[in-house]
């Protein structure tokens, strides 16, 4: 989770430690009347609760009971559910006024969700198939221990699925974070899970993590071409873009509005319920471009104004482009060439290539190209391509980067 950046929670709670609020709540609920013993056992009468079924829709007349388990003859109603069960031969149990027994799935949630965030708080995550019944059967159980309990935003997550089924492990079809992150940078697969809204399902291919490591590719190209350009002129230029004589160093106007597109273009669509499946795409584009375009522009002859002006754009450009990466999870505290350097290693991974191996075929069509042998060059250019790595000749020297895969299988990880 840390490679993936994604932040640490500032509590992770085991229920087995927080039996006593677990307890407390289950007594509350019985003393409000939404709950009943029966054998040990506790279960929650939905009867009780005008609502139930607001989050999913679902109305209990049109439940079909027994369908999934064998509906409990003791039960007031075939949905009421339990809150406590009795020990059995063998299962770990707790000491309780019911007597010994251990919580329901549900409880759990809303005891220590209420412990360490109070009855009301904001956000509320959770797989999509988490829905009903577990978070319905959640905001009974919490209404009828505390009637103003409320949770303000219920985010429900679809599922990373392949060929379209969901991952699981009794269909063997799922692969782990750690499988991925042997072999494609943790910010593609970061990018690769963003790429969908969070609601929808997600469907996995090689071709997408490698679209999205190429993209994560360029997006620190980029940067790092930014970053080695405005460094050769930094320190002959003035700091808080003000000249000598006191000018203040104004962005260019195409510039100007590059900043202000991002910056609405982003917060839209992250106001729009979390909508990042094209947030890297649009006007975040336009601001690599205009970085791409006009970091070219200052290796040439500019006048001194106009170079001025071209300086202070980029530098407020790339710290717009940082800012929508750092709230994406994408700017992690290494530097722009560490990442690309990275990246290459992964790419390697992928191609069965070592260095020199890499080295050793680039010298070789090298050869080739000093001996007008170009069916040999175009032969390995074209091999490495298969691999996803991509050659580029500048002037006498060739380099390379990592690229999609020309001819690219689709297949999990071994």
């Amino acid at each position: 989770m840390a490679d993936l950046q994604c932040l640490p929670p500032t509590h992770q709670p085991r229920v087995s430690d927080h039996m006593e609020q677990i307890k407390d709540m289950i007594t509350q609920i019985i003393d409000n009347d939404c709950g009943y013993v029966v054998d040990g056992d506790v279960f929650f009468a939905v009867d009780k609760i005008s609502n139930y079924g607001c989050l999913s829709g679902q109305k209990l007349e049109n439940q079909r009971a027994g369908e999934r388990v064998a509906v409990d003859s003791r039960k007031r109603n075939p949905a009421d559910f339990a809150l406590w069960k009795a020990a059995k031969p063998g299962e770990p149990s707790w000491e309780s006024s019911w007597g010994l027994g251990r919580p329901g799935w549900h409880i759990e949630c809303s005891a220590m969700s209420a412990h360490y965030l109070s009855f009301k708080f904001d956000i509320h995550g959770g797989g999509i198939d988490l829905i009903f019944p577990h978070h319905e059967n959640e905001i009974a159980q919490s209404r009828a221990a505390c009637q103003e309990s409320c949770v303000s935003h219920w985010m429900h997550n679809g599922h990373v699925t392949n060929n379209n089924e969901k991952m699981s492990k009794s269909l063997g079809n799922f692969f782990t974070i750690r499988q991925i992150t042997e072999r494609y940078h943790p910010l593609a697969l970061r990018h690769f899970l963003i790429s969908a809204h969070y609601r929808s399902p997600l469907n996995y291919s090689v071709l997408q993590l490698e679209s999205a490591s190429e993209a994560v590719y360029y997006i620190y190209q980029t940067l790092q071409d930014c970053e080695d350009t405005l460094s050769s002129f930094r320190e002959a230029t003035p700091s808080e873009g003000t000249e000598p004589k006191g000018k203040t160093v104004r962005v260019l106007p195409d510039a100007d509005k590059c900043i202000k597109g991002l910056r609405k273009d982003f917060h839209d669509k992250m106001v729009d319920d979390l909508n990042t499946s094209h947030v890297l795409t649009g006007a975040f584009q336009d601001a690599l471009k205009f970085i791409n375009n006009h970091t070219n522009a200052l290796k040439k002859k500019q006048q001194k104004q106009r170079q001025s002006a071209i300086i202070q754009s980029l530098s407020e450009i790339e710290k717009e482009v940082k800012d929508v990466l750092d709230i994406l999870g994408l700017l992690p505290p290494l530097t722009s060439s560490e990442i690309l350097q990275q990246l290459k290693g992964k790419a390697l991974i992928r191609a069965d290539l070592t260095e020199e191996q890499l080295s050793c075929l680039i010298e070789e069509r090298s050869s080739a190209r000093r001996e007008k042998d170009f069916a040999k060059t175009d032969r390995i250019r074209a091999d490495l391509t298969a691999k996803g790595i991509a050659l580029m000749d500048v002037g006498t020297e060739t380099i390379w980067r990592p690229c999609v895969p020309v001819e690219q299988e689709e297949k999990l990880p071994s």
